[in-house]
């Protein structure tokens, strides 16, 4: 006798899109419990470390692991939207994992509970590899994947029994249930019951990842805890910066670019909370002397105020990640004299709360002629949380990823062949020096602009060395010479202007380039920003009405 494989109702009863609309409650089901997850992990995080964070953690172990080229990547196409960016694209991948879990409960709850559980252990281990996190910050995800797992459970077991009314016929065997209720009437109560499950489980989620840390991490409002910081007032002040500092024009940015608009690029996808009666600077290694000091120690120097130029070496050409300040701070160079290096030492190792470290050469910052700072200030404020606050690195002439090291716990003096940095473990020059550069702010690339007088203008920079000539050049014309701004320092950019006659209608492209004051010409070759910066000449096009 030939026994007939018993169908499941579904195949017996529903077409293959029928099928798939049945799936959809069970795909909603593991959606919400991994939202629920994450969403209370991240709520009750705020009791621990920033780090204990789920998502946070995650967020950085893609961040660690992912290759350079797409860490360039990132930064170069979406600037300071590049955490949001990562955010979201964690949210889509963790919804479609999500979705297959809530969608194998269906069948098979004990391996969608396993393989949530995977999940849930791979988390718990990111969240251990921080170095700064011991094992009580667990305890939230440990929580959130509990809570996880019983809402996988109730919401999987409700979404069993949902029918959609009129989607078939059922069979007659299928009229009656064991409790007595018709098929029908089961399929309203579960799809109440599912419906209730859904709407509270969302309601928590939502709630718990809007009050979470997460949700913060990639915002530039981080918090008020540097307003509590008193800063004194300069030993030695910045120079006034005079009016023709600025050229004029509108639509190039200010020559001090303020605070919440100032570039941040870093590793750090929750702002670490850093106060300052924590915080202490430790100069060890390679030295003759260990020294450590605390911010009281540091805010009772003779602090000095600079006017410097930042620029991040993911800056594509033309690229907005380049930002001037007024720093306040005490010369690193003096720091260093009370550790007194020995001489085999050739480089620094900066190293953030939260690991992240830099190499910096020794000889730059014991230049007595380079104004590099352990800041506490920016444009006359405590420094923003997402600007290192309470304290970071200022380094005229190189590149962030080798000197500007944000909450900064160390400076360990070392060699070059023997340390290695963050960046440059990923194929970075391991010096950084600052390349000539220039930009066109004015006009915008495919504008519209009316009269035949045409208006150019933007930015140049050569920090530590200063900008000596910009020349401009339309469509494929002679190079001609700008007027440039005031000269501040040399550790500054400079903003100019040039105005083309007689300009005739229709479409027309400008060029720009810098030459600074050791005669060096910026580079039209353009490459890419490994190993230490993008080059090539800003062009724009524009159309003449």
């Amino acid at each position: 006798m030939t026994q007939t494989a018993r169908k499941h109702p579904d195949q017996a009863h529903y077409g293959p899109g029928q099928r798939l609309l049945r799936l959809i409650p069970h795909a909603l089901a593991g959606v919400l419990a991994a939202a629920l997850f994450l969403g209370v992990a991240d709520l009750v995080s705020r009791l621990f470390g920033p780090t204990s964070s789920t998502l946070v953690a995650l967020g950085q172990a893609v961040i660690r692991l992912s290759p350079s080229w797409l860490q360039e990547f990132a930064i170069s196409a979406f600037g300071n939207s590049d955490k949001l960016v990562l955010y979201i694209s964690m949210g889509v991948v963790g919804t479609v994992v999500a979705a297959l879990i809530g969608v194998l409960a269906r069948s098979r709850m004990k391996l969608a509970l396993g393989a949530f559980s995977l999940v849930a252990l791979i988390l718990l281990a990111a969240v251990l590899m921080r170095p700064e996190n011991s094992a009580v910050d667990a305890v939230p995800t440990l929580i959130g994947a509990g809570l996880g797992l019983l809402a996988l459970l109730l919401l999987g077991g409700a979404a069993t029994g949902w029918l959609r009314p009129g989607d078939a016929h059922p069979a007659p065997h299928d009229l009656e249930t064991r409790s007595g209720r018709s098929r029908a009437e089961e399929s309203a109560h579960s799809r109440r019951r599912f419906i209730g499950l859904a709407a509270a489980g969302t309601a928590i989620a939502a709630g718990s990842i809007a009050f979470g840390r997460s949700v913060n991490a990639f915002g530039r409002d981080i918090g008020s805890a540097a307003a509590q910081l008193v800063l004194p007032s300069p030993a030695v002040p910045a120079a006034a910066i005079p009016e023709a500092a600025s050229i004029g024009v509108e639509g190039v940015p200010p020559f001090v670019t303020p605070n919440d608009s100032f570039y941040r690029i870093d590793t750090a996808l929750a702002v670490p909370e850093l106060a300052p009666e924590d915080w202490t600077l430790r100069i060890h290694g390679m030295v003759e002397e260990e020294v450590t000091i605390d911010m009281n120690e540091l805010l009772e120097l003779p602090l000095e105020e600079h006017h410097i130029t930042l620029t991040c070496v993911s800056n594509p050409v033309g690229g907005d990640l380049v930002g001037n300040a007024t720093w306040l701070g005490y010369p690193i160079h003096e720091l260093l004299a009370r550790a007194r290096p020995t001489g085999d030492a050739d480089m620094v190792l900066s190293r953030s709360v939260d690991g992240w470290t830099a190499s910096t050469p020794l000889e730059v910052l014991t230049d007595e002629d380079r104004e590099s700072l352990l800041a506490v200030g920016m444009n006359g404020e405590p420094l923003p949380a997402q600007h290192g606050y309470p304290a970071r690195l200022v380094v005229p002439g190189l590149y962030g990823f080798v000197s500007a090291t944000k909450w900064v716990t160390e400076l360990e003096l070392t060699r070059f062949d023997e340390q290695t940095a963050y960046w440059t473990d990923r194929g970075w020059n391991a010096r950084g020096p600052v390349l000539v550069a220039s930009r066109i702010d004015v006009p915008k690339p495919l504008a519209e602009v009316a009269g035949e007088e045409l208006v150019v203008a933007g930015s140049a920079w050569a920090q530590h060395v200063g900008v000596e000539t910009v020349e401009v050049r339309l469509d494929d014309g002679d190079w001609e010479s700008v007027e440039l701004a005031a000269e501040v320092n040399t550790d500054t950019w400079r903003q100019w202007k040039h105005t083309f006659a007689d300009v005739d209608s229709g479409r027309h492209s400008v060029t720009v380039r810098a030459i600074n004051a050791e005669g060096e010409v910026q580079t039209g070759e353009r490459r890419d920003s490994i190993p230490g910066s993008a080059t090539g000449h800003h062009r724009i096009e524009f159309r003449v009405s």
